[in-house]
């Protein structure tokens, strides 16, 4: 196996420009919705989704797509460009997965339609080449994160439960999940340590929408279609937080000595008992090193409705996202 040394990014992952104006792109699905009542039961249809990803701020959205052709996937693309702005670029990979999903949808990105769309829109479609997944890493990680849980839990659903309203409205949400994600610090302020996310990029707000209140459970959906949603959204946020949250942390059992937790650390704290999207931030105040000098408690303050609290947490309940060494 040939290596080289590593490329400096493109200057589309780097460039001052609105979000979303370059884009890494994915199709995913399909699933099976249920289209119209009948008489006799329901008929059902095919839905896709087509996932974006700013190569900059690394926020996501996502559009559902209704039929498999061209005209319905620059149809998304238009109600993208409508709510994100101008796309300069496109990248995408050629690996099964979007190449199988083209021949289904029988979109063809050489289709005359499609690059007179393009041309009009001033946008170029770049392709990576084959089996290079790893040079599209910047939306690769969240698309497959992504895929894979969207279809593990929609597969396996009655298409009945499902319709093209609630589709929508979950990716809505999934789309709000992902984009709640934390990037790096941006404060070590002791009053306000707040850490830097996609949506705090796309709406300047740093507070996110809170989830309803109320149990909701994936396998007792009811006749109302909020609940149905929201139990696909709590579902697809507890597989988020175990399957993308957690590779924040350093992996491996306790069997090797590990940098301890300073004072000024920046860490995310843990709690099940807490809606998706609002585990909290906090800046770890004091420490508490045991007999061998080894840090497996701390006590964290969190600005809580601009009311600063101390919590004593142990070391498992805490996600490290910045070093205070690194200040």
């Amino acid at each position: 196996m040939q290596v080289q040394k590593m490329s400096d990014l493109p200057p589309d992952r780097v460039s001052p420009e609105p979000p979303f104006t370059h884009v890494g792109l994915d199709v995913f699905g399909p699933w099976m919705v249920t289209a119209r009542r009948t008489r006799g039961g329901h008929a059902e249809s095919i839905r896709w989704a087509v996932i974006f990803t700013c190569l900059s701020t690394r926020a996501v959205h996502i559009e559902v797509i209704e039929t498999m052709t061209t005209a319905s996937f620059i149809n998304g693309l238009r109600r993208f460009s409508a709510i994100r702005g101008p796309i300069k670029t496109i990248r995408s990979d050629q690996g099964t997965n979007f190449i199988g999903a083209c021949k289904e949808l029988k979109l063809n990105t050489t289709d005359p339609e499609l690059k007179t769309y393009l041309k009009d829109n001033k946008s170029t479609w770049i392709f990576n080449p084959p089996h290079s997944s790893h040079m599209g890493g910047v939306w690769e990680r969240m698309i497959g994160i992504a895929r894979r849980i969207l279809d593990a839990l929609l597969l396996k659903l009655n298409p009945s439960y499902l319709t093209h309203e609630i589709l929508v409205t979950l990716m809505a949400e999934v789309t709000a999940i992902m984009n709640s994600r934390p990037l790096v610090s941006v404060s070590s302020d002791p009053e306000a340590p707040a850490v830097l996310t996609p949506s705090m990029l796309l709406t300047h707000k740093k507070d996110t929408l809170a989830a309803p209140s109320g149990d909701f459970d994936v396998n007792d959906l009811s006749n109302k279609h909020w609940r149905r949603v929201q139990a696909l959204a709590d579902a697809f946020w507890k597989r988020w937080r175990q399957e993308y949250l957690t590779t924040l942390q350093t992996k491996g059992k306790w069997n090797m000595e590990k940098p301890n937790l300073q004072v000024g650390d920046v860490v995310l704290l843990k709690d099940s008992q807490m809606k998706r999207t609002e585990w909290p931030t906090g800046l770890v105040v004091k420490t508490f090193p045991s007999r061998d000098n080894t840090v497996r408690k701390v006590e964290v303050k969190v600005v809580k409705h601009d009311i600063p609290r101390v919590y004593l947490r142990p070391i498992s309940e805490l996600i490290l996202l910045f070093h205070a060494k690194n200040v």
